[in-house]
């Protein structure tokens, strides 16, 4: 369970990125975040793995997350899983290597540096990366692959920490429409196989509603709606982005 409790933040210069949220997500669910860039959806993600200064309470199964110490921040993070938008992957290493790195802080630094990782660590990163369909690219220079396959990448590395929690902050955004449904899909399977909570924030709203089940809508950094997606209409959508949606809002529309 994450659980948000009067949960701020105020980023240096003043910016009021979060105020007064409160929020409860169970264990297993597909969230959706939308909102206008700079509503607060990469800092409501941030906020659950203690990356931006909160004040409130943000708890992680149980854990608190605001004034913890580094380690029980380390702990609290070896159970979530983070996905990027920019993929974040070491281009002139292997897709295997860039896997492996989600298991950093479950071995010892002397091994992941010298690359001797555990027999059992090497046959978690081959399952994820069998899970998103590029098994066969295990030892492929990540450069060398396309925008979703990286993306993939980046996805079989969160596997490969075995989280409780994947957070993905915008993880289709610089990716075409066809890739971009692959990705949800990829997400959407792993939540409903493994019971993995997931997070994601999106700016496309048809991506949204043809993926999500539970939608939260950020506006100004205040939660403006937060229910079934199935229950969403334009109107809510315009409550959440302040104007009228336009073509930019929607993947198709964006893509023409």
């Amino acid at each position: 369970m994450i659980r948000f409790t009067n949960a701020s933040v105020v980023y240096p210069g003043g910016l009021k990125a979060l105020s007064g949220v409160d929020l409860t997500i169970e264990d297993g669910e597909f969230v959706v975040i939308v909102g206008l860039s700079g509503a607060g959806k990469s800092t409501l993600l941030r906020s659950v793995n203690g990356l931006v200064p909160v004040t409130g309470s943000v708890t992680v199964n149980g854990a608190e997350v605001v004034g913890a110490s580094k380690s029980e921040i380390r702990a609290i993070r070896t159970d979530i899983g983070m996905i990027f938008q920019t993929f974040n992957l070491v281009g002139r290493a292997t897709v295997m290597a860039n896997v492996l790195m989600g298991r950093l802080s479950m071995v010892p630094r002397w091994r992941s540096m010298l690359g001797l990782w555990p027999a059992e660590d090497r046959e978690l990163a081959l399952q994820a990366l069998e899970r998103v369909g590029i098994v066969e690219k295990a030892y492929v220079r990540a450069s060398d692959l396309s925008g979703g396959q990286q993306q993939r990448v980046g996805i079989a590395r969160a596997l490969a920490q075995d989280p409780k929690i994947i957070l993905a902050d915008e993880p289709v955004a610089s990716l075409d429409p066809v890739t971009s449904h692959m990705v949800m899909r990829d997400l959407q399977r792993i939540n409903r196989e493994l019971g993995i909570t997931t997070i994601i924030n999106l700016h496309f709203l048809d991506l949204a509603r043809a993926y999500g089940k539970r939608l939260i809508g950020l506006r100004d950094g205040q939660v403006v709606y937060d229910g079934d997606i199935a229950d969403v209409n334009d109107d809510d959508f315009r409550e959440i982005y302040g104007r009228a949606i336009t073509p930019d809002d929607l993947l198709e529309g964006a893509a023409t």
